[in-house]
């Protein structure tokens, strides 16, 4: 592995860390003394520090330190969990992300601002250190005195014979062989540490590139093996390694007090040997993300567990080539069709079956859980709760439902903004809920799960609600609506996301000026999604967000109307079926199909996109639906099931209504996608737009 793709996991892999640490501390606020997450908050803040001494971050370093320090005081049970603790934690948290953002820039400065925040947080910290470690800031140096602890005062870790032999490449790969001892040092006591030169050739034969370095030490207050296994995991493959238990007596009666040693002095020389020495105690198997990740899975399950990290452009680029596939498939089965060849007509099919099990595999690929976005929103509700003085729990159901990476990722701005704007508006304050019989801590509720092939996330609180009469007020004044249009309570309370809508009395640090509703509209139908939200005034207010699974790939159903085809999603189709003349009834301008004595409203493809020619002697009608509501779809032909790769539209004709997409069929023809949402509220509206004409013309 190159250092600069290590360096790439590892920032990758902070990252994720930061989040583990934003989590625990979190926690923590709900259980004190949960030492499962302090372990696991200590753990995150190790990795962090040791990882970024192998690549010389040393910023990063200086200042993890000063954290772990404290933490370790707390997992000692030293310090208490507090508020001012956990205050502080979290700030330090956000200033390694900074710091590590600006490795990810490629080394940016930090301004001045950013470097005062980091000089605050080491003085916050200060107190909850039992005694100012004037080296607390700089790197630890190798020791160079061997423990003279007894066996008694080591603590419950064991002692171990530990003997490895690095590889000659090791050096080229630009690792650090003492490195990984320094590193040992800090997880348990170095004793007798020794440097093994049987592989040490003569001048004449010496490459001045390769390692021929070998250590023996004895390792005491460590518990397990796996701990040291762990230290040279980064190396593994490497390295020869041997762990070998020994006795406390043997340690004790080993130590040979603060005198340097031969074997220490020889430590000494082999790092002024080697190269690329950060002087700083390294990690091993936490150092990189794979890696890392693998070990703790493995610790917590007691199973191996296997990963890989994947660029991901490179998931992009497999995504993209099993849609050519799936688009190559389909002509093929076309032209099997067309030539009637049996024999021909079997061996694409077998062929596409097996596309069609690729491409779901490729799509699992970018299928990750939503639990991970729901969680970072613990932050934003204690922060935000804080800053406007209320007490407020965020609760999350749904976690383990999956979608589209791609969308999880362009998912989380609307989702923030619907958090705050439901804190901020929706949650009343203490003493209002009291008055109101409620309890005084308010809820804001984040769920998630699929329908119809959809997923659909709801924001929900249970705050005071929409109030429907200001809001239409606002709407009249603003233009928005005239005074006389009929307008049900749900769609008054939609008005909210008009462009420059606001019912805030007063302007805040996080709402109030009209600016956001409107955009978190406008983000998620990019995504060819839906928003809209259920209120009821005093009880609180649900914002139900529906988006596509996957922006790449769909099941859908093609059907054409005077020549062109049109793809609908197969999950929004219930079913389909010959539109007979006496079926259909028009009355009053309304068009509408008995459905088994349902009223069920319908619109022509014909008519909704301007296709001229005339309809043929025989309809077929497509049910659709999208939430609560059913469609009717007249179309002229049904053409059965079909794998639609999404091209997006052009900008020119991204503001068409009804279209969410395009594809290739297996003929070249390109067949357009339906927004299914989209239509069947045009229906919808459209009934309602008729019925209130009528009404007023009655009147």
């Amino acid at each position: 592995m190159s250092m600069e793709l290590a360096l790439q996991t590892y920032i990758a892999e902070s990252r994720g860390l930061l989040e583990e640490m934003e989590a625990s501390l979190l926690n923590l606020e709900c259980a004190p003394n949960d030492q499962q997450q302090i372990d696991a908050l200590f753990r995150a803040a190790h990795t962090i520090k040791g990882s970024a001494g192998l690549f010389g971050l040393d910023a990063i370093v200086e200042f993890t330190h000063v954290v772990e320090n404290v933490l370790d005081r707390l997992r000692e049970g030293e310090l208490a969990t507090s508020k001012t603790l956990i205050d502080v934690m979290l700030a330090c948290a956000d200033h390694m992300a900074v710091l590590i953002e600006s490795v990810a820039e490629g080394g940016a400065e930090l301004s001045h601002a950013q470097s005062q925040q980091g000089c605050h947080l080491l003085e916050q910290l200060q107190p909850f250190l039992e005694i100012a470690e004037p080296e607390m800031a700089t790197p630890s140096p190798l020791p160079m005195t061997t423990s003279s602890l007894p066996a008694s005062e080591e603590g419950a870790g064991g002692v171990w014979q530990v003997s490895v032999q690095f590889g000659q490449d090791v050096l080229r790969n630009g690792l650090d062989p003492v490195s990984f001892i320094r590193y040992l040092g800090t997880v348990g006591q170095l004793q007798d540490v020794c440097m093994d030169a049987e592989r040490l050739p003569g001048l004449e034969r010496m490459d001045a590139e390769a390692c021929y370095l070998g250590f023996n030490m004895t390792v005491s207050g460590v518990n397990d093996r796996q701990t040291i296994e762990d230290v040279f995991e980064f190396v593994r493959d490497d390295c020869a390694l041997s762990i070998t238990p020994l006795n406390h007596a043997r340690q004790s009666s080993s130590s040979q007090g603060d005198t340097p040693t031969d074997s220490q002095v020889a430590v000494a020389v082999a790092e002024d040997s080697a190269t690329g020495s950060a002087g700083q105690a390294l990690p091993a198997a936490e150092a990189t993300g794979a890696a890392a990740h693998g070990a703790r899975a493995k610790a917590s399950s007691g199973k191996p567990a296997r990963f890989i990290r994947v660029n991901a452009e490179k998931l992009d680029e497999l995504i993209n080539l099993v849609g050519e596939l799936v688009i190559a498939g389909a002509s093929g089965a076309l032209l099997a069709r067309q030539f009637g060849n049996a024999a021909l007509q079997e061996a694409t099919a077998s062929i596409n079956g097996y596309i069609e099990h690729i491409r779901e595999g490729a799509l699992g690929l970018r299928m990750v859980e939503i639990g991970e976005t729901f969680k970072r929103f613990q932050r934003v509700v204690r922060d935000v709760s804080e800053e406007l003085g209320k007490d407020i729990v965020l609760e999350i159901q749904g976690a383990d439902t999956e979608l589209d990476k791609t969308v999880v990722e362009q998912i989380g701005d609307p989702l923030t903004h619907l958090v705050r704007n439901a804190i901020d508006h929706g949650i009343e304050s203490e003493t209002t809920r009291l008055a109101r019989g409620k309890p005084a801590q308010g809820v804001v509720r984040l769920n998630a799960y699929h329908d119809s092939g959809n997923i659909v996330i709801e924001v929900s609180d249970d705050g005071g609600g929409l109030n429907v009469d200001k809001i239409r007020a606002k709407a009249i004044e603003r233009g928005v609506i005239r005074a006389g249009d009929a307008l049900t309570d749900r769609e008054v309370c939609n008005l909210i996301f008009e462009p420059g809508f606001s019912t805030a009395d007063s302007v805040t640090n996080l709402s109030g000026r009209g600016v956001g509703m409107d955009v978190v509209r406008k983000n998620i139908e990019a995504l060819r999604g839906t928003v809209d939200l259920d209120s009821e005034e005093g009880l609180g207010t649900t914002v139900r967000v529906r988006l596509p699974l996957t922006l790449a790939i769909i099941d859908g159903f093609l059907a054409s109307v005077g020549g062109s085809s049109y793809v609908v999603p197969l999950d929004a189709v219930l079913e389909c079926m010959e539109m007979t003349p006496e079926a259909s009834q028009v009355a009053d301008g309304r068009r509408y199909f008995n459905l088994r004595g349902e009223v069920l409203p319908f619109m022509r493809l014909r008519d909704q996109f301007s296709i001229g020619g005339t309809p043929g002697r025989r309809e077929n009608i497509i049910v659709v639906h999208a939430g609560d509501h059913k469609v009717g779809l007249v179309v002229d032909e049904l053409l059965g099931e079909f794998q639609t790769v999404i091209k997006p539209l052009g900008k020119l004709f991204s503001k068409v209504r009804g279209i969410s997409g395009s594809t290739i069929l297996g003929s070249g023809e390109v067949a357009l996608i339906l927004d299914v949402p989209s239509l069947v509220a045009q229906a919808i509206d459209g009934e309602r737009l008729h019925d209130t004409s009528h009404t007023a013309e009655r009147h």
